[in-house]
């Protein structure tokens, strides 16, 4: 297991908990996660991204990508193919099993679109920042400092 110390990147920041857990989240590699299917994402731009998922052998009505707060989830479930009384696979590599798939988005980030083609699906996504996010450059207000002289009299003894 590895295990990372954060703390010296987090001394600086202010109302960054969730990066921590989001860091915690991350270095917890459990092996019994599937790699199926193998999944890209890319940095398409400035402030968007996108997801790109190998599931060869899926049609659209059998794939389900689902927003729920900060979490997108795919699912896709292969209906049965009937049988061919003819057809003897010698190898079948071809993977047509259920899987779900767990992605976890910032608040900033939507989707906003999903296509399949080629057997990849693509999940498009774009960081969208409020105005009250941005940042914004503050005026600094200079005001005129009057020097007030105070003149020390020595004391008599």
């Amino acid at each position: 297991m590895r295990a990372f110390d954060f703390a010296p990147l987090l001394r600086s920041s202010v109302g960054f908990d969730h990066v921590n857990r989001l860091f915690e989240l991350a270095n917890r590699a459990d092996e019994a996660v599937p790699g199926y299917p193998p999944y890209n994402i890319e940095k398409r731009g400035e402030d968007s991204y996108r997801i790109t998922m190998a599931v060869a052998g899926f049609r659209p009505e059998e794939l389900e990508v689902t927003v729920k707060e900060n979490s997108l989830l795919i699912t896709g479930k292969a209906a049965e193919q009937p049988a061919e009384a003819d057809v003897t696979y010698l190898h079948r590599g071809i993977a047509r099993r259920a899987f779900e798939r767990r992605f976890e988005l910032a608040d900033t980030v939507k989707v906003v679109g999903a296509e399949l083609n080629d057997g990849l699906l693509h999940i498009a996504l774009k960081r969208e920042v409020p105005e009250a996010k941005k940042p914004r450059q503050i005026p600094i207000n200079a005001t005129a400092v009057g020097a007030t002289v105070i003149d020390a009299q020595p004391k008599a003894a």
